[in-house]
């Protein structure tokens, strides 16, 4: 019997998209040796180029000349054949960068966050977004995918971000449709930024290649991200890593710990893990010790390095406050890696030490407790990595489409 036509189809479009794959997997590769590396018939693989090349997909990038035999032409895939937006929404800084889909960015803008309603913070956002996209020289139609990277939770079923304390309003209805009508229609995904921050820690940073690895973001707030296996372990309703919520003794904490949530329905209230160890915590207990001439955690650590030495003892307290978090966390999920990373993190160095000391001190679990590579801009390094991820099936989606018409 005759092979349906639908039958003919797929095949071709499976052969197109085992051709695609693979060619990202190596970079560069010429006709015969997709051939032989992927089983395929020299001539099903010319086809299957042809189609993709008039696609968009592939393109040439040269020859490959052989000291024998004959010449090939190498093909690689074609990173101009759609666009993503990566988005990291901080309370203190908007970052928005445009990519293309081998995840180079082509235009990147960064601005202070000076939205005191979610409705301004949105509208900055879209304004930053529409910036770089005139920067890059790239249309709203060639965007396919905008990852959005915020603190709290989205939950999809009612459209609100949930436990997003630090942005004021940011939880209201309607927030998140709004933000993708003003970003001009592209697919759009909203994930917690922790999360973000994990995943581009995994692709471009300290965590690459490893198992099982947790970033833990401490700044304004507290979040936690966990990548096993290269992929993102989120929970049953996307609330795995919102750590900040752990109810912990305050004697443990010391005074810095300030009282949890106030309303156990309040999902815009901070927990008393937040409380204890994120930025404005380092303050309190710098305060307490005397140091009154430090309004930020980077005040105080900069006091530090000066050595002044009630902040360095507000440092050691906070270096000892993580490492509870961390003793937790290796508890449950036994991680090979540990990033510290966000405002606070760039002051690991001074962390690091009275971190490990009390660590090692609290619990026979001993992970390894790095910094991160990519500083701040591991959320939006995350939102690009996370984007391109959805964007690359969309793209050979619509080219399978067009082609079977």
């Amino acid at each position: 019997m005759d092979e349906q036509p639908w039958s003919r189809q797929r095949l071709r479009s499976n052969n197109e998209l085992l051709l695609l794959e693979h060619l990202r997997g190596v970079g560069a590769a010429t006709r015969a040796q997709l051939a032989r590396d992927t089983g395929l018939s020299k001539p099903t693989v010319s086809s299957a180029l042809a189609s993709l090349e008039k696609g968009g997909l592939v393109r040439e990038v040269g020859m490959i000349v052989p000291e024998r035999g004959r010449s090939g032409v190498l093909y690689e895939p074609d990173p101009t054949a759609g666009y993503v937006l990566g988005v990291d929404i901080g309370r203190a800084r908007l970052r928005i960068a445009v990519a293309d889909l081998a995840s180079e960015i082509q235009a990147r803008v960064d601005v202070p966050n000076e939205g005191t309603t979610a409705d301004a913070v949105a509208d900055a956002v879209a304004a930053a977004a529409e910036r770089a996209l005139a920067e890059a020289g790239v249309a709203n139609d060639q965007v396919v995918h905008a990852a959005v990277g915020t603190p709290g939770v989205f939950d999809a079923e009612s459209g609100r971000v949930r436990y997003a304390s630090n942005l004021p309003g940011w939880g209201r209805a309607g927030l998140v449709q709004q933000l993708r009508a003003q970003l001009g229609g592209p697919d759009l995904s909203i994930h917690n930024d922790a999360n973000l921050a994990a995943l581009g820690e995994y692709a471009f940073g300290t965590g690459r290649d490893r198992r099982l690895f947790v970033y833990l973001l401490v700044g304004t707030g507290l979040g936690m991200g966990v990548i096993a296996n290269g992929e993102l372990f989120t929970g049953a309703n996307g609330a795995a890593g919102e750590i900040g919520y752990l109810p912990l003794l305050h004697a443990a904490l010391g005074p810095a710990a300030t009282p949890p949530v106030r309303d156990a329905q309040d999902t815009q209230a901070r927990g008393a893990l937040e409380s204890a160890v994120a930025a404005d915590a380092i303050v309190r207990t710098a305060r307490e010790l005397g140091l009154r001439d430090a309004p930020t955690a980077k005040h105080v650590f900069d006091a530090a390095r000066a050595g002044r030495p009630e902040a360095r003892e507000a440092v050691a307290r906070e270096g000892e406050r993580l490492a509870l978090v961390v003793a937790a966390i290796s508890a449950v999920l036994d991680p090979d890696l540990v990033v510290l990373g966000g405002g606070v993190g760039h002051s690991a160095d001074l962390l690091l030490p009275p971190l490990r000391e009390a660590l090692y001190r609290m619990t026979p679990l001993h992970p390894e407790v790095a910094p991160s590579t990519l500083g701040d801009d591991a959320v939006l390094f995350g939102a690009i990595a996370c984007a391109v991820r959805s964007a690359r099936p969309t793209v050979f989606e619509r080219h399978a489409t067009n082609a079977d018409r």
